[in-house]
């Protein structure tokens, strides 16, 4: 079998966030960068059923040059191969049609990606994918096994779950708990080095987007220490000030 798992590099959440240029560029100094925690869902069980069914497993990633220790991890995690598309992460439409041509290229029976990245949470790429593909689409997924050519899958939904049976390909957004973060050891880590990571240049440079630019959220308010027994002062407040009722 043959698994396609899409990265994303990513600001670390402990990051503190900055712009310059204007607000018009993200700042990058100082910020430690990771693989989306929810593409490590999707990689984790990647491995975990190549482990269990055999195949290979090629990570994919569409970023510039800096991306490659993050692809480098996750060979490290267990992947066979990489591909990196050398371009900006532009939109999410710019960003499906790349997977969508490495995914129409390499033949894969199931492609893998976290439900959204944690910078934009734009949560679309997927779902784009498995229409320019014309194959289905799925997420958020918390549990997936295989069963000959066919997957079960369950997801969250409004007011509880939905199981799901699809034939290969599909697409899956993932997120937890379909498997447990994987770290990579002393081994990983060394092969990582020597496996191949592919660069290739963008099958098309038109984005759909344009962006005006970037904004802070608001500073948290002060608190605002209230009695116990005051619970007209309470309600005054949450009135005029907080206007929530």
């Amino acid at each position: 079998m043959k698994i396609l798992v899409c990265i994303t590099h990513v600001p670390d959440t402990t990051s503190r966030i900055a712009f310059t240029d204007g607000d018009k560029k993200f700042d990058s100094n100082g910020v430690q960068y990771i693989i989306g925690p929810y593409d490590d869902y999707a990689l984790a069980r990647a491995v975990e059923l190549k482990e269990q069914l055999g195949g290979s497993i090629t990570v994919l990633n569409v970023g510039e040059a800096e991306t490659e220790p993050t692809i480098r991890k996750a060979l490290a995690i267990g992947a066979d191969d990489a591909i990196r598309v050398n371009a900006e992460p532009a939109d999410s439409l710019f960003v499906a049609k790349q997977i969508a041509a490495q995914a129409k290229e390499g033949g894969y029976d199931l492609i893998l990606m976290g439900r959204e990245s944690i910078d934009f949470n734009g949560g679309m790429v997927h779902g784009m994918v498995g229409e320019i593909l014309g194959i289905p689409s799925i997420s958020p997924v918390m549990t997936l096994d295989i069963e000959g050519d066919s997957a079960k899958m369950s997801r969250e939904i409004e007011g509880g779950k939905e199981y799901i049976e699809v034939k290969m390909p599909f697409v899956a957004g993932c997120q937890e708990p379909i498997a447990e973060w994987k770290i990579p050891n002393m081994r990983g880590i060394m092969s990582a080095r020597t496996k191949p990571l592919n660069v290739i240049e963008p099958v098309d440079n038109e984005t759909g987007t344009q962006l005006e630019n970037f904004e802070l959220p608001p500073a948290k308010g002060a608190v605002k220490m209230i009695d116990l027994d005051n619970v007209s002062e309470l309600v005054g407040l949450l009135k005029n000030e907080a206007k929530v009722i």
